[in-house]
């Protein structure tokens, strides 16, 4: 079968395509015949030899660890009836940049009726992930909620979430196109980083600073709740945003690191600060969390916004499209 393949640490050319035998079912686990598959930034950053300390990558390695595809063989102790279904499932960090995959039956979640395996795979990870935030923030109705990295495939998602929760949404994006999306989805104020204006119900907001235009966006009362999917700087100057007793989740690193708020500084204000280890789930709490997010995507509550996407072969050019920021939602390979 064909696969995506990294030969070498470094950038999106280290992706090649190469053959390699087809997968066997062992005990426990199925192989899938993959339709999409999902990809996330730290898979880039993976590729160019980060976070090595937090995920055992060694060369040549296939990377990708969310699919959608059809069951087409069982291994022994694993019930029959899982052949021909449509599922998805998350693999761990590789695997998935295949047209087949191995995955372990504990931790597969059918694909209901009518919904597609493209817009299935964009909520392998990040649909997950968002249902975990909302959680263990405990971001409910009548909350005020600051999203950062908006427009991405689990900003997106987020907004419409936090919306249907019952929250007050302000949502950060960089530029007029990604700000407009954000906006589409339900966002009760949008801020343009890479610009002057933020634009709710209530009309232009102007400043020079996006912090300053997001402090008037939320009023003086601050965030109830911060969803930091940029980390970095960008993340730390959204923390003074936080109300005082709030919940900042410092989850997100694409800008090469989560945002280095002092603990201190957030027990001192009486704010719960969270991080990724929040968000590492069970392959029960996966399952649940899966299953809930096909449910209300299956049902027309929550569409996920695909940006692009590329076959196999091109997988060097999606991990150039992801690195861009150029694109709006998710970027999906399909082989």
């Amino acid at each position: 079968m064909r696969v995506a393949q990294v030969k070498e640490f470094g950038g999106p050319e280290a992706l090649v395509t190469a053959e390699v035998p087809d997968p066997v079912a062992g005990p426990g686990s199925v192989v899938v015949d993959i339709a999409a598959i999902d990809t996330i930034f730290v898979e880039t950053q993976i590729r160019a030899g980060a976070f090595s300390e937090h995920f055992p990558a060694r060369t040549p390695y296939v990377p990708g660890g969310g699919i959608a595809g059809t069951v087409r063989a069982v291994g022994d102790g694993v019930d029959a009836a899982w052949t021909g279904r449509r599922v998805i499932t998350s693999l761990g960090f590789g695997g998935g940049y295949a047209e087949q995959a191995v995955a372990p039956a504990a931790k597969l979640v059918p694909v209901p009726d009518g919904l597609p395996l493209e817009v299935a795979a964009a909520l392998v990870h990040d649909g997950v992930t968002a249902g975990a935030l909302l959680e263990s923030t405990g971001l409910g109705a009548g909350d005020q909620v600051l999203i950062l990295g908006a427009s991405g495939g689990m900003g997106t998602l987020l907004v419409q979430l936090a919306k249907a929760a019952g929250a007050k949404v302000v949502g950060v994006a960089r530029g007029e196109r990604k700000a407009s999306l954000v906006r589409e989805l339900g966002a009760d104020a949008v801020v343009d980083a890479a610009a002057g204006t933020a634009v709710g119900t209530a009309g232009d907001v102007s400043g020079d600073d996006w912090t300053v235009r997001v402090r008037t966006a939320l009023g003086p009362a601050g965030a109830d709740v911060v969803l930091d999917g940029v980390g970095g700087e960008v993340g730390l100057a959204a923390f003074p945003l936080t109300a005082d007793g709030g919940r900042f989740s410092a989850h997100g690193a694409p800008t090469g690191g989560f945002a280095p708020v002092d603990p201190s500084d957030a027990a001192r204000r009486g704010i719960k600060l969270l991080g990724i280890a929040d968000v590492q789930l069970s392959d029960e709490e996966y399952v649940r969390l899966a299953a809930r997010a096909l449910e209300v995507a299956a049902s027309g509550s929550l569409r996920p916004v695909i940006g692009a996407t590329f076959p196999l072969e091109r997988a060097a050019e999606a991990h150039r499209a992801i690195e861009g920021r150029e694109l709006v939602g998710k970027v999906l390979l399909r082989p």
